[in-house]
């Protein structure tokens, strides 16, 4: 080889590398864009969440649709047409809001998606779950590039609310009769970062109860002793639910199962007192008292047996305790098969397989999310976020994502897309259990 042809080679090498630099930059900074509109709850920009994505997806030719089932709360539906339109569609789904944040805990405020050395972005949403929605946006654009065209349809939902319940989002959706339409076979959803090689996966979640447990009592003298005080009788309740909670804990930590097969239980607020200009009034006990918990329980556990314990045990009305929900997740659980039953399963436990990565066991997801109102209306879901070796900061301080590992989980999807978008079958798994 001459001299020359070797040097040749090396521009052409040097220019393909700084292509690629440039394109993942680009990446990159459409990431930060979309994790610096403020869309955190209870006050969040939806609409200009909503012209941001539908200016990612006009370049991709996605035909695009803005639904307001709740005045205010705009959800966004974008459509990769295929091929053909006799096959049911898959449906990619995200939310656009996220959770509040206390930015003097931050190393780098959270709405300005910082970048540090190591590559980290720092963000609220940079892992539930801006990220997926984005790089739903960014596989579709490299697919379209390589000249792939899906032959089902391809559904992008970019949702609301899914932080407070996903009541006014991802819910009324499911239930109108324009969801029905569409005929989807399968949804990916949410799921939570893997402190290992090995990305996670859920077929099911536990369900919330959102617990307020009331206590009163004979108001008195701060320096008086006496029976049946409100704050007594909470106490009693908060020192019996700490037990449980114990106990569930211990089983965790024993090993053998995962955290969404135990039932948790965390206080959430404790209110009581009487204010005052600096504060309380320190010599009077209140006459009320209240707490709140987060519970989610498993599918597998005796609802009716742990909502006795709470009549009996946490809130028993001889103690003058009362007891409401918030919101409380009843009735039948659904499952979505993660075996050789599902197509779906298989398709996705190869892609991610084809794009060098692997999924570990199938898991309950210890929280909640949007994915449980499509598996309760007979559509499988997967809850699914391509994120490996990062601690889990869900509605934690410093929540961040690494650019190569948001770069790499591109190109998982790139191959879940393909896989689901070419595969021809007319027939799907329906949920069980």
């Amino acid at each position: 080889m001459s001299l020359r042809l070797l040097l040749l080679l090396l521009v052409v090498l040097q220019l393909c590398l700084l292509s690629a630099v440039a394109g993942d930059d680009a990446i990159i900074t459409r990431f930060q864009e979309y994790l610096r509109i403020n869309t955190v709850q209870p006050h969040p920009d939806y609409y200009k969440a909503v012209d941001f994505i539908n200016s990612q997806a006009k370049p991709l030719s996605l035909e695009s649709q803005t639904i307001e089932l709740v005045k205010g709360k705009p959800l966004l539906l974008l459509k990769w047409v295929g091929s053909d339109p006799t096959l049911p569609a898959f449906l990619l789904n995200s939310h656009t809001d996220v959770v509040p944040f206390e930015d003097s805990k931050w190393t780098h405020h959270p709405l300005q998606a910082h970048i540090d050395h190591h590559g980290h972005i720092y963000a609220r949403g940079s892992q539930d779950m801006k990220c997926v929605g984005m790089q739903y946006l960014e596989a579709i654009r490299k697919l379209q590039a390589s000249g792939f065209q899906p032959l089902r349809s391809v559904y992008l939902s970019f949702v609301p609310d899914e932080e407070i319940g996903g009541h006014d989002g991802a819910e009324k959706f499911v239930e109108s009769q324009f969801f029905k339409s569409l005929n989807i076979a399968i949804v990916l959803d949410e799921g939570l970062p893997s402190p290992t090689e090995s990305y996670r996966v859920f077929y099911g979640e536990r369900s919330p109860w959102w617990l307020v447990i009331k206590a009163k009592g004979p108001p008195g003298h701060g320096a008086k002793l006496y029976d049946n005080s409100a704050m007594e009788n909470l106490l009693k309740s908060i020192e019996s639910i700490r037990r449980f909670r114990a106990s569930q804990f211990d089983l965790l930590k024993a090993g053998g199962i995962g955290e969404g097969d135990v039932v948790s239980v965390n206080m959430a607020f404790l209110k009581a007192g009487t204010p005052s200009p600096t504060g309380f009034v320190m010599n009077l006990q209140p006459s009320e008292a209240e707490a709140g918990f987060d519970i989610r329980v498993p599918p597998n556990v005796d609802a009716e047996a742990l909502e006795r314990r709470l009549v009996e045990e946490w809130a028993p009305a001889a103690r003058n305790m009362s007891f409401e929900f918030k919101q409380k997740l009843t009735g039948k659980q659904f499952l979505t098969a993660a075996d050789d039953s599902n197509p779906w399963w298989g398709l996705l436990e190869n892609a991610v397989k084809e794009a060098g990565g692997r999924t570990s066991k199938p898991e309950i997801f210890p929280a909640s999310t949007d994915a449980r109102y499509f598996r309760k209306a007979g559509v499988p879901a997967f809850g699914f976020s391509p994120i490996s070796n990062t601690p889990s900061l869900l509605h934690d301080h410093n929540e961040y994502l690494g650019k190569a590992e948001y770069l790499k989980g591109i190109d998982v999807y790139v191959s879940i897309i393909k896989a689901y978008g070419s595969y021809e079958s007319k027939s799907g798994s329906r949920d069980e259990l």
